[in-house]
């Protein structure tokens, strides 16, 4: 793992990874951060080679931005628990029979789909909130979420500058019918990262 919060710069090459998983933060992945072209030409290093990169919400804009893709603002913030529909066949293949689910948000920013992506989840607040290219998974929402992560997060609420709306919930809302919403939420997250975990290279 590579914490680049603390320094660390991503490594150059995929070389000796079987898989790449990228996480969230709060920057914007438009930000001049001295990691950001790094990362990005990681991304691009591991598709040239096959392999299989992973988005989380900064980590899936990464992968956008690496694509051909751009990040925007989002027409509004997006946090806590929101439904979101998968959309089209590719869907089928990665997540069976399931047509939405709630899942967890925590985003400003959005990623369009970069060329030769297909979407395959979307929100009432967030067009494109997962999209699969090839062998890789983006996603704007946080499948991975953990009750420790929520309330952690909850803390830093008031940061955000925002008001309860339809699109965004108070850590109060967000607490609420958590360990279903988590338990439902992580049968989803199962069968996309079971359907990720196929493409990982193993030579």
């Amino acid at each position: 793992m590579f914490t680049i919060d603390t320094g660390v710069l991503p490594p150059p090459t995929s070389d000796g990874f079987s898989g790449l998983c990228f996480m969230g933060g709060p920057m914007s992945v438009n930000d001049d951060l001295p990691w950001i072209a790094p990362a990005l030409n990681l991304i691009r290093e591991a598709d040239g080679k096959g392999i299989p990169v992973l988005g989380h919400c900064l980590g899936g804009q990464l992968m956008s931005k690496a694509f051909g893709g751009v990040v925007t603002t989002n027409p509004v913030k997006e946090i806590g628990w929101g439904r979101v529909e998968f959309t089209g066949g590719l869907a089928h293949a990665w997540v069976g029979d399931t047509l939405a689910f709630e899942a967890f948000h925590w985003h400003g920013d959005t990623f369009s789909l970069p060329p030769g992506a297909l979407r395959i989840l979307r929100s009432a607040h967030c067009e494109n909130q997962a999209f699969v290219r090839g062998v890789h998974l983006g996603m704007q929402c946080h499948i991975e979420m953990t009750e420790t992560m929520i309330r952690l997060w909850g803390r830093h609420w008031d940061e955000e500058g925002v008001e309860a709306s339809a699109s965004v919930q108070t850590p109060q809302q967000m607490y609420a019918g958590m360990d279903e919403k988590i338990l439902r939420m992580r049968h989803v997250a199962d069968r996309l990262y079971s359907r990720w975990i196929r493409g990982l290279k193993t030579d």
